[in-house]
């Protein structure tokens, strides 16, 4: 993985604090693994079609999914998305990485092993009727880094094709570098070989298996026959990103805090890219949006006409809508529906990229992000000191905070047995005027956790409900001393435009975060949550997840919540499963096989997991 390694030569105190004052604690790195990208009420294997496509083939990955279109596509590996790419020829993006279908590494505990990764592998298709005379050509767009991280030289992006007898011929191949525009390629389909009933191409990454760290991605790929090798322009005009936000500073907030002051959270205008990818024309745009809970039409279809210069992206503004729906209730989520469209007089593309629809979420939290994690954001903590994170927020109205969801990077060795405490500010030293930190609310020792929950992220329910008045808070979390809390991997959603509104306090002083993009810490806002955790599901701490003795040297007693059957799983410090079983409260688990060291217990009840255990096995 790339990160900077740093050596302290340690000579006294004082030698240290100087030199590291002006060292940055705050760093990023690459996604450990992204669970959003799967969805588990859809298959992570396409099946091959029964009757081959035809040619033209077309895919500009355009739409809604994560996963690749079934139609055109076999596997699922690849990330399907609108934010990992610089500048797209059009809005959508197929991203190769070191991660598989369901957003995992490859390889969970080696990132120096490179091998085959992702592929993307198109549906058969019939060309047994074509021949070289028909002149086909295969061109596609790839573009490396994008909004990830650069891939190596000993990384590669490869294509292979399939001949009649069932083998793949690798036909072209790039090795890594860092971010350049998207670049195009034109492939001659002239070999016999090829022309056969079932023919196919494949793309394939080769990287480390361990992380998202050698980011590939693909657009725009055509095939047809009556091609040349000058045959790149790109008749076509068509949204290169997703529409600015409805809010001004949020992304998502409860309707309730928007509906208190709408004037100052609402954006004055919607911005989006639109990119000419052929000649000079006029372009009509237009926008519309309506309340999808009630219909009420909040923008009648508004149209507006730009000429656009040939090859460029064209930033466009859509003014915002002033109409506001009532508040259906006081917890109630409202969800807007904004469409975008364009319209061009000469252009011959397809229709897809023309039109995008974006809902704007009012639910029960406080979000900067969009949802999607780009990165990973860490800080450099030393062995002495704790380190502190906190995320500005403000309030129109007074609310209740219930809890806390955060959005975490995977890492390796596994950070399950770090811990930290959630801490509610109304004010932090040295900021807005502060002489001191207020402390609201700690939530203590909370643990990292990566479950499929709320937006995938981990969601962690106070013991108190906190009633906060209406103003600026800060939310954060504390990583104490010498707790193994140090370089906590916390999602980053490097699309984030504007500031940040994060602090990071590691010298005993609070500095505003340098790093762009906004951290994925969400604070939940009225209605009851539900915990990730069954520590905070059961209330009673008695009933809590017990393990004893420890140290052991033969056999551990587990006790859990309730009598249901539950599931453990011990893990050495890489993260590995060592060994697993089912239990009942109360019941023993014979550990004498395991070598002497530090493990980490895994409960779970009835879907709920535990806060992982560390034991010591002598």
């Amino acid at each position: 993985m790339r990160k900077l390694s740093v050596i302290y030569i340690i000579l006294s105190a004082h030698f240290v604090l100087l030199c590291i004052a002006g060292y940055s604690q705050e760093h990023t790195g690459p996604l450990g693994a992204a669970p959003n990208r799967y969805n588990r009420s859809t298959p992570v294997r396409q099946v091959a079609k029964t009757t081959a496509s035809s040619l033209p083939f077309f895919e500009d990955f355009t739409g809604y999914s994560m996963l690749p279109d079934a139609t055109k596509w076999m596997d699922c590996q690849v990330y399907i998305n609108n934010t990992m790419a610089v500048s797209p020829i059009t809005r959508g993006v197929a991203t190769f990485d070191g991660l598989n279908e369901r957003g995992l590494p490859w390889d969970p505990f080696h990132n120096t092993v490179f091998s085959y990764a992702d592929s993307l592998t198109c549906q058969p298709i019939d060309l047994s009727a074509y021949t070289a005379a028909d002149s086909l050509y295969l061109s596609f767009f790839y573009q490396p880094e994008g909004n990830g991280f650069y891939p190596l030289p000993g990384d590669s992006l490869m294509l292979f094709m399939r001949i009649r007898y069932g083998e793949w011929l690798p036909v072209w191949k790039v090795p890594g570098s860092t971010l350049k525009p998207f670049t195009q390629v034109m492939i001659p389909v002239t070999d016999s070989l090829y022309f056969h009933n079932a023919f196919q191409f494949r793309f394939v990454n080769i990287a480390a298996l361990n992380f998202a760290d050698a980011i590939w991605n693909v657009d725009y790929i055509r095939m047809a026959a009556n091609r040349n090798i000058n045959d790149t322009e790109v008749n076509d005009i068509g949204f290169s990103s997703n529409p600015s936000f409805f809010l001004n500073d949020y992304t998502s907030m409860p309707y309730r805090q928007f509906y208190a002051n709408p004037t100052g959270e609402r954006a004055t205008q919607y911005v989006d890219s639109i990119r000419n990818n052929t000649t000079a024309q006029p372009v009509t745009y237009a926008f519309a949006a309506r309340d999808l809970g009630t219909g009420t039409v909040l923008q009648p279809l508004i149209t507006n006409t730009v000429t656009l210069p040939g090859n460029v992206i064209q930033y466009l503004n859509f003014n915002n809508y002033t109409t506001t729906v009532s508040p259906p209730g006081t917890y109630d989520k409202v969800v807007f529906e904004n469409s975008f469209y364009i319209e061009s007089t000469t252009g011959t593309g397809p229709a897809g990229n023309d039109t995008i629809v974006k809902q704007q979420v009012f639910d029960n939290y406080l979000a900067y992000d969009d949802g999607t994690a780009e990165q990973s954001y860490y800080l450099t903590l030393f062995p002495t000191l704790p380190g502190k994170i906190a995320v500005e927020y403000h309030l129109n109205t007074p609310d209740t905070m219930k809890g806390m969801a955060i959005y975490f990077g995977r890492q390796v060795p596994a950070s399950d047995y770090k811990s930290f405490d959630i801490v509610i500010y109304s004010a932090i030293a040295g900021v807005n005027g502060a002489s001191a930190d207020n402390v609201l609310y700690t939530q203590y020792s909370c643990n990292p956790g990566y479950a499929d929950t709320q937006n995938n992220f981990w969601i962690y329910k106070f013991d108190t409900p906190l009633p906060l008045p209406s103003g600026t808070f800060y939310a954060g979390v504390f990583m104490p001393a010498e707790s193994g809390a140090d370089s906590i991997y916390f999602g980053l959603d490097v699309n984030r435009i504007g500031g940040n509104h994060v602090y990071y306090n590691v010298l005993s002083a609070w500095n505003p975060s340098l790093v762009q993009g906004a951290l994925m810490v969400r604070p939940l806002l009225g209605q009851n949550i539900v915990s990730s955790y069954i520590s905070n599901a059961y209330t009673n701490k008695s009933r809590n997840v017990e393990i004893t003795p420890n140290p052991a040297t033969d056999a551990i007693n587990i006790t859990c919540p309730g009598d249901e059957k539950a599931t453990y799983s011990v893990n050495n410090m890489q993260g590995q499963a060592v060994q697993t079983g089912h239990i009942v409260s109360g019941n023993k688990v014979d550990i004498s096989m395991l070598p002497k060291g530090i493990y980490l217990i895994n409960i779970t009840v009835n879907g709920i997991n535990s806060v992982p255990q560390k034991i010591v096995k002598l």
